[in-house]
């Protein structure tokens, strides 16, 4: 088994992408009864279970195994972010280091965060007026609280999607393409996104809703999305994919933020690219190609670091990261009583 510190390159004979298929709409007799993920357990006493699925893919792209039903479509809201990253730069916008991995961010609204994007906006000539992210407060609860004691209100700007969004106006102003439009489905930029997560995923996308920030949103199943994952670490380098995943890879506090999860995999673990999307999705793939992904079928977020630690593990993974990512206490009177653990799969 291949250390996890220590980054492995990709077979040449690795394939990076597959066939388009696409998933089905009908819930298989499996996704009915999906399996326990997650275990609420408080003073020794389960009193809550969270059910999902997940996928995990071999070095060379072939499922190794999987829970519940990975066939079926999901909404990776913004675990498609490094797709739609993408698509900025095959649009031809010049982006790299700490501005790339902003732009396929779900920052936590820190202070370096949000300066970067009012730096990105100004080098492209646009304003945060522009910006058609919905008015927000910081992502992470302790910098919401900061901001919030400051004296200042909700803002665009501070909506956790603000970088990606800088990036697709930055995208559409040079092109000439229209910017009151840019969350359109049938704008250009959006067009060439689609066109990004059928090459990536391998699959066509069953259905396009609109995320919480507005965007379009394309579905995918699990099994596509980990392979979108892997297709982009195994990209070869220079291409918009390999880009954007080195990107995120070297700045990953930009991704995140200094209190999240995806952050610290991504500096413990070299090479590791992971993204998390809300309504508890997960995604991520290793240096040597394997990847997983999965979903929480009641969206509880609180589930991810200790389903993402097990699944971790089981893959041959073990490094002191895993403990953090997992230690999801539960409180009574203030003092820890319980914890959000991962099942038994």
């Amino acid at each position: 088994m291949t250390s996890p510190t220590s980054p492995v390159s990709a077979p040449d004979s690795a394939p990076v992408s597959a066939p388009i298929s696409a998933p089905s709409l009908a819930l298989s007799p499996e996704a009915t009864s999906s399996p326990v993920l997650a275990e609420v357990v408080r003073s020794g006493f389960v009193e809550g279970r969270h059910r999902g699925s997940l996928v995990v893919l071999a070095a060379d792209g072939s499922v190794e195994w999987s829970l519940g039903d990975a066939a079926a479509p999901v909404f990776p809201r913004s675990a498609n972010k490094p797709m739609q990253a993408a698509a900025v730069l095959r649009a031809g916008l010049d982006l790299a280091g700490e501005r790339l991995a902003l732009s396929a961010a779900s920052h936590s609204g820190e202070p370096f965060h949000l300066d970067l994007v009012r730096t990105m906006l100004t080098e492209h000539g646009l304003t945060a007026g522009q910006l058609q992210t919905p008015p927000d407060l910081p992502l992470d609860p302790a910098e919401a609280e900061a901001y919030l004691a400051a004296g200042n209100v909700r803002e665009p700007l501070t909506m956790n999607c603000s970088g990606k969004h800088t990036a697709m106006l930055a995208a559409s102003a040079l092109n000439g393409w229209p910017l009151d439009s840019y969350l359109a489905q049938d704008h250009p930029l959006q067009q060439m996104i689609l066109e990004g997560v059928r090459k990536a995923s391998g699959e066509e996308v069953a259905h396009i809703g609109t995320d919480g920030c507005g965007a379009p949103l394309m579905s995918l199943s699990l099994t596509g999305l980990a392979r979108a994952f892997r297709y982009f670490v195994l990209a070869e380098p220079g291409t918009p994919e390999r880009r954007v995943a080195d990107a995120m890879r070297a700045h990953p506090e930009y991704v995140a933020g200094t209190r999240r999860p995806d952050t610290w995999l991504m500096q413990a673990l070299p090479g590791t690219l992971s993204k998390m999307g809300a309504e508890a999705v997960q995604a991520l793939a290793l240096p040597d190609g394997r990847a997983l992904a999965f979903k929480i079928d009641d969206g509880a977020a609180r589930t991810l670091g200790p389903v993402l630690a097990r699944v971790l593990r089981r893959m041959g993974i073990n490094h002191p990261v895993l403990e953090k990512i997992e230690d999801v206490p539960l409180l009574g009177g203030g003092a820890r009583v319980g914890e959000i653990r991962a099942a038994a799969f």
